[in-house]
């Protein structure tokens, strides 16, 4: 007879911490916005065939041809905080910095992340997530939307993010800290 394994439950609580979101079991669909636990439904085809496309032009410029770090995707958790631990998109971590790389999640900040909206996330990307990416020194964040098929690109200036670039379908966009990686929208989306 096999043995059922017991779940252990998170109770419920005002503020949850790190500590309370690490006991979630693997894979469940949480992010720690705040505090908070919100729960991110699965993206849809097309937000997962944006991302898989980008992700495939990045790691190819920064790992394959040019070796200067490391991509993830979703879901990786990136702890910034015992209140804030975020499963972004796609995440860019230099070679000088990649002792950020933990057994069990990245600890700090990547220097590129990519955020591809969602009608459920949109806001937690667009808002609190993106003042928390600004202020613990994300280097520079993307905001993929793939229904108006547009990029917006931001730097970082003393933490705060500072728009620098926005282009649409047809256009091209490139990154402010990885050198020479550019990509025309039209790959994209």
């Amino acid at each position: 007879m096999k043995e059922i394994m017991e779940i252990d439950v998170i109770p419920e609580k005002e503020r949850y911490t790190y500590e309370d979101y690490a006991r979630l079991p693997e894979g469940a669909p949480y992010q720690l916005i705040g505090g908070q636990l919100i729960m991110v439904p699965a993206p849809i085809p097309y937000h997962q065939e944006v991302s898989k496309k980008l992700e495939y032009l990045l790691y190819d410029y920064v790992e394959l041809k040019h070796k200067i770090g490391k991509v993830y995707d979703a879901p990786i958790d990136v702890y910034l905080g015992e209140d804030e631990t975020y499963q972004p998109d796609i995440i860019f971590i230099s070679n000088e910095r990649l002792g950020i790389i933990k057994e069990d999640k990245i600890e700090g900040t990547p220097d590129l992340v990519i955020e591809i909206l969602s009608p459920s996330t949109a806001y937690y990307d667009l808002v609190p997530k993106k003042e928390i990416y600004a202020r613990h020194g994300v280097r520079e964040y993307w905001i993929v939307d793939p229904m108006k098929k547009m990029i917006e690109i931001y730097e970082n200036r003393d933490g705060e993010f500072v728009i620098i670039r926005k282009e649409g379908k047809g256009g091209r966009i490139n990154s402010v800290i990885i050198d020479g990686f550019e990509v025309g929208l039209d790959v994209i989306f």
